[in-house]
């Protein structure tokens, strides 16, 4: 077996680096807002992202993936075409950048991937090798990445997307070469590379139960019947916004009935672009039922979402008019799906105790829509919009509900009534008013026959049109 060994970035190193972030991106403290790295802490989970180490020079890219997340994944630097771009010649240089900076911030790292058909350089995907030699060319390429980060990278993403969206195998140069045994012969390479690494296997749209899963499901089954070293899953979650599979967290589950730990490997929500307030909102609600669905399985090891920031995402390039999709925006500003991850963590869903400045009288207008009515119930959608010129951060919308009407649950919004009193709370996805934005929430009422809307609305002490 061929290994290579890398000198370890002394420990002592982790709080000047932290502070020259901190200095270099002027950042000030955040002592009422903890990091989502510390209250997933709590849970065990793991909070990661996915890190160009080129993009460490930009001191405020550096200082979220620091401050942040627990964990970081190589978005590119481990990939076949960038760490042996050329048979034998291998360059460690944005690799070894990423292992050093997890190391001094006390992360874990998460390595992206060993064998992949895509991203490949031509001398293997090319190469015409029989099944004897790409056999050696792949315990070659493994050993020696594996052997290198030995006790520095503690799980792989060892085999990377095997499979077509009917649970067929994936036509690639290795299952053409070698059968799907390809597989197996990868983990038992990497397990014997670093006996301590947890070796995983990695597919997209294989969140939800479907044919695609159910073949992800078989295959790693019989690997486990077999022995074969495999000790989790990774479901990489492409997702768009309004469609989380209903069945994501019955899937988590029924891998890790199996004994294997699952992670969410890849996660990011894309919208069309630029994303309105509303989208921004439903985005919000999606990583949280991303994140429930994985707290709800004791199996699943946490979430990694894939990308610092939505300046430097993959999808515009991949999807035109599509993006927006992860908890940071252009500018690195938190956006509502960071305050969702936040609050679903157990941190306060906000940047601060209390609400924001509140609108003057007639700077809000709402909307009470009775949209579907029965006997003695009906839903109603309410929508409140912020006509003035500065945001709100932070409402409360009241009213006085009419006589004979009791809400009996609601969504999106924290709803109490108190007899005829009622307060509505923005939660964490849509707390923020922009001007000209607004939030939709929704109640279900019983009534005596009338469903009559109320009289006035006013949002933080201010009357609404």
């Amino acid at each position: 077996m061929k290994t290579t060994t890398r000198r370890r970035t002394a420990g002592f190193l982790a709080p000047l680096l932290a502070l020259a972030l901190a200095l270099a991106a002027g950042a000030p403290a955040h002592a009422e807002d903890p990091p989502l790295r510390d209250l997933a802490d709590r849970h065990g989970l793991r909070m990661g992202v996915a890190v160009s180490a080129h993009l460490l020079d930009n001191a405020r890219y550096a200082e979220i993936a620091a401050e942040q997340y627990n964990s970081v994944t190589h978005e590119n630097e481990l990939k076949w075409e960038s760490v042996q771009p050329q048979r034998g010649q291998f360059n460690w240089s944005g690799a070894d950048r990423l292992v050093d900076f997890a190391q001094a911030n006390g992360q874990d790292v998460y390595g992206h991937t060993l064998v992949w058909h895509s991203q490949l350089p031509s001398w293997v995907a090319d190469g015409g090798f029989g099944p004897a030699e790409l056999e050696g060319v792949m315990e070659d390429h493994i050993s020696t990445v594996v052997g290198r980060y030995a006790g520095e990278i503690s799980h792989w993403d060892v085999v990377n997307e095997a499979f077509n969206e009917d649970g067929t195998f994936r036509d690639s140069v290795f299952q053409r070469t070698l059968g799907q045994d390809y597989i197996a012969t990868s983990l038992e390479m990497a397990h014997e590379a670093d006996p301590e690494a947890r070796l995983f296997i990695n597919d997209y749209n294989v969140e939800g139960i479907n044919a695609k899963s159910d073949g992800l499901y078989r295959l790693v089954t019989s690997l486990l019947d077999r022995g074969v070293p495999l000790h989790g899953v990774g479901l990489q979650s492409h997702l768009i916004v309004g469609q989380v599979p209903a069945s994501m967290q019955a899937n988590i589950q029924r891998f890790a009935d199996l004994g294997l730990e699952v992670v969410v490997t890849e996660l990011d929500i894309r919208t069309t672009t630029p994303a309105s307030q509303q989208q921004l909102q439903a985005q919000a609600a999606d990583y949280t039922r991303v994140f429930q669905a994985c707290m709800a399985v004791d199996g699943c090891g946490g979430v990694t979402v894939w990308g610092v920031g939505d300046a430097h995402s993959w999808i515009p390039d991949v999807f035109p008019g599509q993006g927006d999709a992860l908890p940071y925006d252009h500018q690195y500003a938190p956006k509502p799906s960071y305050w969702a991850m936040h609050e679903v963590l157990g941190g306060d869903g906000g940047p601060g105790p209390g609400p924001g400045p509140g609108p003057g009288d007639g700077d809000c207008a709402v909307t009470y829509t009775v949209s579907n009515a029965w006997n003695q119930g009906a839903v109603i959608d309410v929508t409140v919009r912020n006509t003035g010129s500065a945001a709100v951060d932070g409402w409360t919308l009241a009213w006085t509900q009419p006589a004979g009407q009791t809400i009996t649950s609601s969504w999106n919004a924290t709803v109490t009534q108190t007899g005829g009193a009622v307060t509505a709370e923005g939660v964490s996805w849509n707390r923020v008013l922009q001007p000209g934005g607004s939030a939709t929430f929704g109640l279900q009422i019983t009534h005596q026959g009338q469903t009559a809307g109320p009289a006035a609305f006013e949002l933080n002490g201010a009357a609404c049109d």
